[in-house]
């Protein structure tokens, strides 16, 4: 049962890298990353909501009067880091976006006293997992130049800075929210209604910027007709979302959270080099070269050493 839970755990990993990979199909059918966001978190909210319902769990929410508004605001991160996933995957590739999600992620989650939430003494197992995983996600981005396809759309540098912290920033920010969401979990004791407000609380703060941005005028307007025509798995990325959520919640008290992270953070690297090398989901193909296995080495070493040490 113990090596069922771990290969879980490997597995919701790999459905987040899926989850970033179609969402591209979506935002190509609707014409603005925004309206793909808003679509797909709307799709991943009504998942949770049907599996909430199924488990009797909504009743949870009669607790919610006696909780601080600020838990209620864990969603606010999934909107930021999905926009940035669509952005980034054409620009950089799944590995290279993927690794610096990983990075932000990683040093976000070594911040002193985030949110309440016990700290790690910096051991040496942990100082040299964040070295591990600094070199190698430069050793990835230098790499990426080689492995780029013909046609792969090219920035300038203060262009490609900004992207690079974009991703760095939205990889930060999921440790934010899982601090938030597990304080919540601890307030109302239902994991799946935790989700379930986190998705609608993440639906509607993108509903609200894509309206924004559409009546000044920054984004097209989200067209509908197109998605008659797309691809049936570009609509996996709410359900990759939903079972992601729910597969973390349920494996963190029977695994351990430092496991659970290890092997999703593991599982999600694995695929977005899979993804990369094959050019699945119509992605750009970028041959997984030696400096780039390198990089990724380093990534999931640190990674595991961060989370295990």
């Amino acid at each position: 049962m113990h090596t069922a839970l771990l290969a879980a755990a490997l597995l919701v990993g790999c459905l987040l890298a899926v989850q970033a990979s179609v969402n591209l199909q979506l935002n190509s059918a609707v014409g603005t990353p925004y309206g793909a966001s808003t679509i797909q978190l709307g799709v991943a909210t009504g998942l949770l909501l049907v599996l909430a319902v199924a488990a009797g769990a909504l009743g949870a929410l009669g607790k919610l009067p006696d909780v601080e508004p600020w838990l209620l605001l864990g969603g606010l991160a999934s909107p930021l880091y999905i926009t940035s996933g669509i952005l980034l995957f054409p620009r950089l590739g799944a590995l290279a976006a993927v690794g610096l999600f990983v990075t932000g992620q990683m040093f976000a989650s070594l911040a002193l006293g985030l949110l309440g939430i016990a700290r790690k003494d910096l051991t040496v197992g942990i100082a040299l997992g964040a070295v591990a995983v600094l070199i190698g996600i430069v050793v990835i981005i230098r790499g990426q130049k080689a492995a780029a396809p013909a046609g792969a759309p090219k920035t300038s540098g203060a262009g490609r800075a900004a992207w690079l912290g974009l991703g760095i920033l939205a990889g930060a920010v999921l440790p934010v929210q899982g601090a938030v969401n597990a304080q919540l979990r601890d307030r109302l004791k239902e994991p799946i209604t935790v989700a379930v407000i986190s998705f609608t609380v993440a639906t509607f703060t993108i509903a609200v910027v894509l309206l924004v941005l559409y009546l000044t005028r920054r984004t097209s307007k989200p067209k509908i007709a197109p998605l008659k025509r797309m691809p049936w798995w570009g609509w996996l990325g709410g359900a990759c979302a939903a079972a992601y959520v729910t597969g973390t919640f349920l494996l963190m008290p029977s695994i351990g959270a430092a496991v659970t992270i290890a092997l999703t953070v593991t599982g999600q690297q694995l695929t977005s080099a899979l993804i990369d090398h094959r050019g699945l989901f119509r992605l750009p193909q970028r041959a997984l070269t030696k400096p780039r296995v390198i990089g990724l080495a380093l990534l999931i070493a640190g990674s595991l050493t961060i989370q295990l040490a």
